[in-house]
């Protein structure tokens, strides 16, 4: 667990531990809880007034978005294959039927997806790996991955983009405003689910797991480092409830490129603790944060960034 963003489960098997929803019962979190939602509010109601800065050389990279997130995709599910795990550090596939399958999902979705080609349709399968990773894995470790979902959204709604087999073959075009909006939506509301799914399940709600990360990894207690003088349950509820209002902060769409900036210092620094895996695990969030700050950048599109509902929901055919 780092300071404030992290998976502790990618590192060390969480299922000795039991939940203690009493933790979160507690006041200082309910607090500390209560203070991530009203900042989210403020922000979202002063985003009326100030929302960004257009910023040309971001906003010109607009048009290859989808192929920006295609990319992150492919490079993370290959780089999970190659490790062993299927869409993320914590599920270790086995030598049977059962990991062989599921990694030969994978490979046709990393093909896909670096290649543009029936992009579509391949993410429809990546959107179904989470259900059909459940059978295997069980609802928790997928359920954190749900990011992964946005981005197979992200692709399936706004079409694969430039630089793809899909449009050299005519087979896909330019997606419109609408579905540009019904994509960016789909990729921050589950990005920011995502954060605050693993702020319960590795902090909030099992404060004993992260203690016990804590005290194997006393490097990653900033507390301790900076001379706060805080306890280390005290640690714990501040850096669940800062990963829940970044979380909430990316749902909310609000002011997207100063979240991206401010969220993208700890998501970076947790590499140099934690090398690979952190690396191939966190490319969805990055390419998550790469896609809002260019559109957060863009006159025509920041505005639709913070929609709270998705402009058009109805799905494109598959190419």
């Amino acid at each position: 667990m780092t300071f404030p963003v992290g998976h502790q489960t990618w590192f060390e098997d969480p299922s000795p531990f039991k939940s203690d929803w009493g933790f979160v019962g507690e006041a200082e979190t309910l607090l500390l809880l209560a203070a991530a939602l009203l900042v989210t509010v403020v922000l979202r109601v002063a985003s009326r007034w100030w929302n960004g800065v257009d910023v040309p050389f971001l906003a010109r990279m607009a048009p290859y978005m989808p192929f920006a997130v295609r990319i992150h995709l492919a490079m993370c599910l290959l780089g999970l294959l190659g490790i062993g795990v299927y869409l993320s550090p914590a599920m270790d596939l086995e030598w049977d039927a059962a990991g062989i399958l599921l990694g030969a999902v994978m490979v046709v979705v990393t093909l896909g997806m670096a290649t543009g080609y029936r992009a579509q349709s391949v993410a429809l399968l990546l959107i179904a790996a989470g259900p059909i990773g459940m059978l295997e894995f069980g609802v928790g470790p997928v359920l954190q991955r749900i990011d992964v979902l946005g981005l197979a959204l992200f692709v399936f709604f706004a079409g694969p983009g430039r630089w793809s087999a899909d449009i050299e073959r005519a087979e896909a075009s330019e997606p419109t405003e609408y579905r540009i909006a019904t994509a960016i939506w789909c990729l921050r509301v589950f990005a920011g689910i995502a954060l605050i799914i693993v702020a319960f399940r590795e902090k909030l709600a099992y404060p004993d797991y992260a203690i016990s990360f804590l005290g194997e990894h006393d490097e990653l207690n900033l507390s301790d480092q900076l001379g706060l003088g805080w306890s280390t349950e005290t640690f714990v509820r501040v850096a669940g409830s800062i990963e829940v209002l970044f979380g909430l902060l990316l749902i909310s769409g609000a002011m997207p490129q100063a979240i991206v900036v401010i969220a993208g210092i700890p998501f970076n620094a947790t590499l140099y603790f934690f090398g690979q895996k952190e690396l191939f695990g966190h490319l969805p969030i990055y390419g998550a944060m790469l896609v809002l700050l260019v559109y957060g950048s863009h006159p025509q599109y920041r505005p639709l960034v913070k929609r709270l509902i998705p402009a058009r929901l109805a799905p494109a055919a598959p190419s």
